[in-house]
């Protein structure tokens, strides 16, 4: 057993335990998958990462990303997370650009002031969804079938379904039952209210469905697909956990070429050791 540096940080919210936790082991090498996987499961988060050295010339670290019961090969939270810790343990990293190698490919950083933005990936599934799948979506949302504005496969990795609703109070209204499907919902605030929409993100656990507080890659994929066809404008503010009494806030924006960018704040609440 080797002792290793361990940070779990809040991610989405710049007061502790408000947003999305991510465990981060800060020296994963020499870990198998298998001990890797089972720390993973073992933390019960979301997602624990594993920082690595990394192979790409052009990365600064490589990062593998799992779920309590596999492995991703991209996620949003836990990539700002990761970030966060890594800065933190190498302050000679002055540049305001970070780059994250995982499975995904290369994942690139900025930072502005004290928040991290991540490039959002591209889609490898972007399709409408059929009229069949949306009134199955619509039974499992428990809202009619002419209350889904729109449906959409947004999957940059996880395999998200993103499902519009009509408004803010309709999403934070649904109870669900996400069977084997990852939705994310979203639905507008009124013009003019500090978030643009909210957001919610449920996955399928056994029996029953899990809901992620604040989910990166669910909203970088929602900001590719609502600014492409005019919903939002950039930028943003998506609100995103308070079903679950937390206050995650998603800062989206995008550069004068098209690239969309997904930030937040985030703070270690948790440093120290751990064994692997």
């Amino acid at each position: 057993m080797t002792s290793r540096p361990f940070a779990q940080v809040d991610v989405f919210s710049a007061v502790p335990y408000r947003g999305n936790p991510v465990a981060v082991v800060l020296d994963g090498d020499g870990l198998t998958t298998e001990q890797m996987q089972r720390i993973a499961n073992w933390t019960n988060l979301s997602e624990t990462t594993f920082v690595l050295p990394p192979i790409t010339p052009a990365a600064d670290y490589r990062v593998r990303i799992f779920t309590p019961a596999e492995e991703l090969p991209f996620a949003g939270h836990p990539t700002i997370g990761t970030c966060h810790a890594w800065l933190e343990r190498n302050p000679q990293h002055t540049a305001d650009t970070v780059v994250q190698e995982c499975e995904a490919g290369l994942i690139t950083l900025r930072r502005t002031g004290g928040r991290l933005a991540f490039a959002a990936p591209p889609l490898v599934r972007d399709e409408p969804v059929d009229e069949e799948l949306q009134v199955r979506i619509a039974r499992i949302l428990g809202v009619d079938r002419a209350g889904i504005v729109d449906a959409r496969w947004i999957d940059n990795g996880p395999g998200w379904v993103g499902v519009l609703l009509e408004d803010a109070k309709t999403v934070l209204a649904v109870d669900p039952n996400a069977e084997d499907l990852k939705l994310g919902i979203a639905g507008p605030y009124p013009a003019g209210s500090p978030e643009a929409i909210e957001v919610r993100a449920f996955f399928p656990a056994g029996r029953t469905s899990f809901e992620d507080p604040v989910t990166g890659s669910l909203n970088a994929g929602l900001a590719l697909w609502l600014l492409r066809t005019g919903r939002l404008q950039a930028p943003y503010v998506a609100s995103q956990g308070a079903a679950l009494g937390r206050a995650g806030r998603v800062y989206v924006d995008q550069d004068a070429d098209g690239a969309v960018w997904v930030g937040g704040d985030a703070v270690t609440c948790v440093e120290g050791r751990i064994e692997g």
